[in-house]
């Protein structure tokens, strides 16, 4: 591994930062979140469409820039030292990744050139709060009863979303999904939902355009702001897949017959999602670096302006102690996200491939990254003193973030322990885990 950034990967980084620092300071963040997009919409777009940061990491053909793992990392990590309030996670992290993966040749080139180009934005909507099960970051995804690693997405008796194939008109949803980041704006979202019923049922995964007859979608109070989260209600929403319809096959299936296709579309559902775990939780680590980072940087600032007895506040040994730890904390995170980030391969193109080593690293990245975020979030409270204690103050920002990630995308101990499983740490692995581990394996 060459631990150096090439030059353009520099000016990549600072150009993001120069920006943002001009554009988004914490008042910015404040009266961004507060708007019906829940983000400054021109600055969403001179970030998507002049400096291509929706498509950096798709493929040239459709628009993208072309660059790599690496190159979303920087992003990620500026985008977060600014607490910025966008569909980028959404999009380009997650969205547009499997839409790349995943899609059929007209999908694709329908739904990625507006993308690269800013001019659409993706969600993806899991039901039941299994997002980070569904990626294979914090868990095996239960096998159904056809073999398939989806059972994650409830349906049947569990809720979630249904969906019913009607050979005359196709695909319908029906259901409900809470925690849908950016749900409440996206241009497309990617929902799973079931087919097929309880007993032989199967997750795919479908296209549902934002304006959908029959779709309904609320913006929810989130405890982190500038993460902002929807419900979608599905009414006989019409969809299609995200790549090859099963078509046929689902309605046997629902008839308690064999369905080869189904099971097969579900299984390449299924590791598409996992193959995008081991890319997202990078990027999310790099993300929460920045986050705490910045938290950081402005206490270090405060202690060493506040004074106490006569003397600044971070002149005390005590002080000095607790930013050591979280600085020390702060680099460890930062050399494991960019270890997760190259060990991805550095693409996101339909034929790229994380190893399993990319999972691991991963996973472990991204508790490193979260346990750091949570303390410089702590000590920013902490060390501004009775200032730092009011719910309105800046460090709160970083405070919010840090347990909302925790909520969306952990626990901490959870990340850590499918991690050690895929990496075989504690000797034989279950059969379920086995199989995910020969699935991301090159």
């Amino acid at each position: 591994m060459d631990a150096a950034f090439t030059e353009e990967q520099d000016q990549i980084r600072r150009t993001v930062r120069e920006l943002l620092r001009e554009r988004c300071d914490t008042d910015a963040v404040k009266a961004a979140v507060r708007t019906a997009p829940g983000h400054d919409t021109a600055l969403w777009r001179l970030l998507a469409r002049q400096l291509g940061l929706s498509g950096l990491a798709l493929p040239e053909e459709y628009g993208g820039a072309g660059c790599g793992a690496v190159e979303q990392a920087l992003v990620c990590e500026e985008v977060g030292r600014a607490l910025l309030p966008s569909p980028l996670l959404a999009t380009a992290v997650l969205g547009a990744p499997l839409i790349a993966r995943l899609s059929a040749g007209a999908q694709r080139a329908a739904l990625l050139p507006g993308i690269a180009a800013g001019e659409l934005t993706a969600a993806l909507a899991v039901p039941g709060g299994a997002l980070p099960e569904a990626l294979g970051l914090t868990g095996a995804p239960a096998e159904t009863a056809g073999g398939a690693r989806n059972g994650w997405a409830g349906g049947g008796r569990a809720g979630g979303v249904q969906a019913r194939h009607d050979s005359g008109t196709g695909w319908r949803l029906y259901g409900q999904v809470d925690q849908v980041l950016d749900g409440h704006s996206a241009g497309v979202l990617l929902v799973a939902a079931r087919t097929g019923g309880y007993t032989r049922g199967r997750t795919l995964l479908f296209v549902v355009p934002g304006d959908a007859a029959g779709l309904t979608r609320t913006r929810l109070t989130a405890l982190d702001e500038t993460r902002p989260q929807a419900r979608i209600e599905l009414r006989n929403v019409m969809a299609e897949p995200l790549g090859e319809d099963p078509g046929r096959a689902a309605v046997g299936t629902a008839n308690g017959g064999t369905n080869g296709d189904a099971d097969g579309a579900a299984a390449r559902v299924a590791d598409g999602l996992v193959h995008l775990g081991a890319t997202a939780a990078a990027h999310l680590a790099a993300e929460a670096v920045g986050v705490a980072d910045a938290a950081l940087t402005r206490t270090v600032a405060y202690v060493r302006e506040r004074e106490q007895f006569g003397r600044p506040v971070g002149s005390f040994q005590a002080v000095k102690h607790r930013l050591a730890d979280v600085y020390v904390k702060v680099q460890a995170a930062r050399s494991a996200a960019y270890y997760a980030a190259w060990a991805t391969g550095g693409t996101t193109a339909p034929d790229g491939r994380e190893d399993r080593e990319a999972a691991v690293a991963g996973g472990l990245a991204l508790a490193q990254a979260l346990e750091a975020q949570r303390a410089a979030a702590a000590e920013a409270v902490q060390l501004h003193g009775g200032l730092g204690f009011t719910w309105e103050h800046d460090a709160h920002l970083a405070f919010k973030r840090a347990a909302s990630d925790e909520l969306l995308f952990g626990p901490v101990h959870r990340l850590r322990a499918r991690a050690a499983e895929l990496g075989g740490l504690f000797g034989a692995r279950p059969a379920a885990v086995a199989a995910q581990a020969a699935a991301v394996a090159v």
